[in-house]
């Protein structure tokens, strides 16, 4: 059996090297303390630092979740969903879009210019011709149209421009068909305001 003094040296021998390791590699590594130098020397404060700063944002994460745990990220959800759902439904709750199409004809020339809308869908129009007067017609597709179909919105001649509303009476493609009948080129202006999806060029 070891005498008591052995013991007691053993004793001292153990603490004090736990004591060392405690300032030399456990300070440093995990809380960035480093009395001595030494973890910064074998880059273990960096190590410490850096353990730090992550608790550090944990805890401010988890500040915030306390805080707002009163409106979660669900009930946000619901609540925006039943106020876009109590929103009435209006001209301004579509998508509105604005254009102007300019396009040049020579004489006996012809154009289709066609937005494609939604059924109820209303555009504001205004369209001017410079040079000369032409033939209009306004009227309108559906998607698959049977054959033989048309819908007009308005036809006439030789005049040098107009304005107005046009509501779409069905899905598709609706629109202006131009000729100049005159013997000189003629240039259209064409302007339009409000909920259609595209416009184009149809001949």
């Amino acid at each position: 059996m070891p005498s008591a003094q052995k013991l007691f040296r053993s004793t001292l021998l153990a603490l004090s090297t736990a004591a060392i390791l405690l300032i030399t590699v456990v300070l440093p590594a995990e809380y960035g303390i480093d009395p001595t130098g030494v973890g910064n020397a074998l880059g273990l404060k960096k190590m410490g630092e850096i353990k730090q700063a992550l608790a550090a944002e944990a805890a401010q994460d988890a500040a915030k979740d306390a805080v707002a745990a009163g409106n979660s990220p669900l009930q946000s959800t619901a609540q925006a969903a039943t106020a876009e759902q109590a929103k009435p439904v209006t001209e301004t709750n579509r998508i509105a879009r604005n254009d102007q199409t300019v396009i040049t004809l020579k004489p006996g020339e012809a154009t289709e210019i066609k937005m494609e809308m939604q059924k109820g869908a209303k555009v504001n129009y205004s369209w001017r011709s410079e040079g000369g007067l032409v033939n209009v017609d306004a009227h309108g597709d559906p998607i698959n149209p049977p054959e033989g179909f048309y819908h007009g919105y308005g036809k006439e001649k030789q005049i040098a421009g107009k304005e107005g509303v046009l509501e779409a009476a069905f899905d598709g493609k609706h629109g202006w068909f131009w000729r100049n009948r005159s013997d000189v080129n003629v240039t259209i202006t064409l302007k339009t305001s409000g909920n259609y999806r595209s416009i184009k060029k149809m001949m």
